[in-house]
């Protein structure tokens, strides 16, 4: 009850956090991290840029030339069609000239912003592949996908923000720039509608950051919820679940609409809406100072054009810079977001420094180690064996008696933080983790294929491994058998996942895969527990052949496949509680014998 409770509270916990606003402190330190991933094409935004001044500069000139040509043409009446001619010739070519500058700008600004997200979905890549099997136990992988794909997107949108706003700010200021020379006074007008827009803007980003954050892990969760029930489509309707996983998902749907609605809210609030409203008081102000000017003043129809439209200049790019606000604070969460996987320490183990040499013999020696996953509880207590080289050390005990993670700390899956592991009387942290990988394989419970061939799930892509060295491998653990009657044999097709396998050759095509690499050290982690009595019978041979040579750690479900290891370690709550031959376990009639008399269905009985 109280584990629950801790729970509820670190949920309630993790949920709160992601219902406050960011700090504008924080905001500005993630935009500069973010901001890295640009550099490298720094190029591209650099030339967007000079376009975007001089798209600029040329939406200034235009409306200049139509006040030159009303105020000084237009008005006579009596205005040569050649010179007209003229002033739409120019107006035309400045006209096809923006439309270009105005490609290029987006074109080079959007290019750049592709390559960033390339880059940084990259680094995420990799940063994921060197993260610790820890991180993948307390984070769901729903929300690492949705990470990887929709934050990266949001990414380059806020990318193109930056876009957005320096353009806008070109815009603004030239704009101010020509009102000024125009009429300074309507000018200052207009400025003073500032201020409110900058409040507006200090508002928002304050605001919104919080109902973006909402939004972005209600996605997420969604993700997660898709991903569970794909993966577990099988067991979903197996046990007829189908009603309560839909109502759960329909549940998460309507809590990501109800993030979304507030959004729009949000949005359609202060955003273009606001802006509009300040242009039309802002134009109202202006036609109504010209108005009252005329009254004792002529003034041209050519200056009262040209203001209007440096107006719509100086608020249009307002408005589109304060849409994109929209894209800058769901950029600012993505990225806060991108960079707690980017900045976070749960690292695979790390091999000392200097770490060198070669596993000859084999041989594997734990001493007095303890590990736990959670830093509190121990799952292994105090653990110490010697493997010689070539021997088969088989470990067998109740489920969460500690087997496999005897297995998950030497093959350095995790760290442990007491005691030993030497591989040939050398420290395993002295070892490079190539040499590890290269020298002990690892077969497992539950096979996984990639998306491909045969072929290449034996090989796993290495083209150092000859095809000669595949179909060896395959027939050592009489995979073969299947493989040659699949249509198209070793490059017969095979999807996601494997699917179209069943699971024992699955597991067959894995020993395959791990005896091409022709290892020094053989784990196997109950690799022979989903394969039926027929197929274990035609592996049991190839397995006596590849323990040949080889040191071999055996954690076993059925106590037949390890009846001939040299030694047997018996685990309970992460302890080792007995030690020994299969005829020495039996003959102390202890916890060994209880498992071994259960699989031969007879009844235990213990005084």
């Amino acid at each position: 009850m109280a584990q629950n409770n801790d729970a509820n509270k670190k949920e309630e916990g993790y949920q709160s956090a992601w219902s406050r606003s960011i700090p504008m402190k924080d905001q500005l330190v993630i935009i500069k991290k973010m901001m890295r991933f640009a550099l490298p094409f720094k190029t591209f935004f650099i030339v967007a840029l000079i376009f975007s001044a001089l798209l600029a500069t040329i939406n200034i000139l235009l409306p200049r030339l139509l006040q030159y040509f009303m105020d000084h043409y237009l008005n006579h009446g009596n205005t040569a069609f050649n010179i007209i001619l003229g002033f739409a010739a120019l107006y035309f070519l400045g006209t096809i000239l923006k439309a270009i500058l105005q490609f290029f700008s987006n074109f080079l600004y959007s290019m750049g912003s592709e390559k960033a997200l390339e880059d940084v979905r990259r680094a995420l890549f990799r940063k994921l592949h060197k993260l610790g099997m820890r991180y993948f136990d307390l984070t769901p992988a729903g929300s690492i996908v949705s990470r990887v794909t929709n934050d990266t997107m949001s990414l380059m949108d806020f990318l193109q923000v930056f876009a957005s706003v320096l353009t806008g700010l070109f815009a603004v200021v030239t704009a101010f720039i020509a009102m000024y020379t125009t009429n300074s006074l309507s000018a200052w007008i207009v400025l003073a509608f500032l201020p409110i827009l900058l409040v507006a803007i200090w508002y928002y980003s304050h605001y919104s950051s919080k109902v973006y954050r909402h939004m972005r892990e209600k996605l997420s969760e969604l993700n997660v919820k898709l991903n569970e029930s794909i993966e577990g489509i099988s067991i979903i309707q197996e046990f007829r679940q189908e009603h309560r996983i839909g109502r759960e998902f329909e549940q998460t749907n309507q809590d990501y609409l109800d993030a979304r609605k507030s959004m729009i809210r949000t949005n359609s609030l202060l955003l273009s809406s606001l802006i509009n409203l300040l242009y039309s008081i802002a134009l109202v102000a202006v036609l109504t100072h010209f108005g009252l000017a005329a009254q004792n003043q002529f003034v041209q129809a050519g200056v009262i054009y040209a203001f209007t439209t440096y107006i719509s200049n100086f608020f249009n790019p307002m408005s589109d810079m304060m849409d994109s606000l929209s894209s800058l604070q769901d950029g600012v969460v993505a990225g806060s977001r991108i960079l707690r996987i980017l900045d976070d320490q749960t690292y695979a183990p790390a091999q000392n420094e200097g770490a060198q040499g070669e596993i000859a013999s084999g041989k594997i020696e734990f001493r007095h180690v303890s590990f736990s996953y959670d830093g509190k509880n121990k799952v292994l207590d105090d653990i110490s064996f010697v493997a010689k080289p070539g021997e088969t050390i088989g470990i067998v005990g109740h489920t969460g008696s500690g087997k496999s993670s005897i297995i998950n700390v030497m093959m350095r899956f995790y760290e442990f933080y007491e005691g030993q592991i030497l591989i040939d009387d050398k420290d395993i942290k002295d070892y490079p983790m190539d040499e590890i990988r290269r020298r002990i394989g690892l077969v497992l419970q539950d096979s996984f294929m990639f998306y491909g061939d045969v072929s290449s799930n034996i090989r796993l892509f290495n083209d150092k491994i000859t095809d000669e060295q595949v179909q060896a491998a395959a027939k050592f653990v009489q995979a073969d058998r299947f493989i040659e009657k699949l249509p198209g044999k070793y490059h017969a097709r095979v999807i996601e996942g494997g699917a179209k396998f069943s699971s024992g050759e699955r597991q067959l095509i894995s020993f395959a895969r791990t005896v091409v690499t022709n290892p020094k050290i053989l784990v196997l982690d109950e690799a022979t527990s989903s394969i039926d009595t027929e197929t274990e019978s035609l592996i049991q041979e190839g397995l006596q052949r590849l323990r040949k040579g080889r040191t071999t750690i055996a954690i076993a479900h059925r106590l037949s496949t390890i009846r001939d290891a040299e030694q047997i370690i018996v685990l309970d709550a992460g302890r080792i509680v007995e030690h020994g031959t299969h005829d020495e376990l039996l003959a102390q009639k202890g916890h060994y014998y209880q498992l071994y008399e259960l699989q031969q269905g007879k009844n235990v009985t213990t005084d």
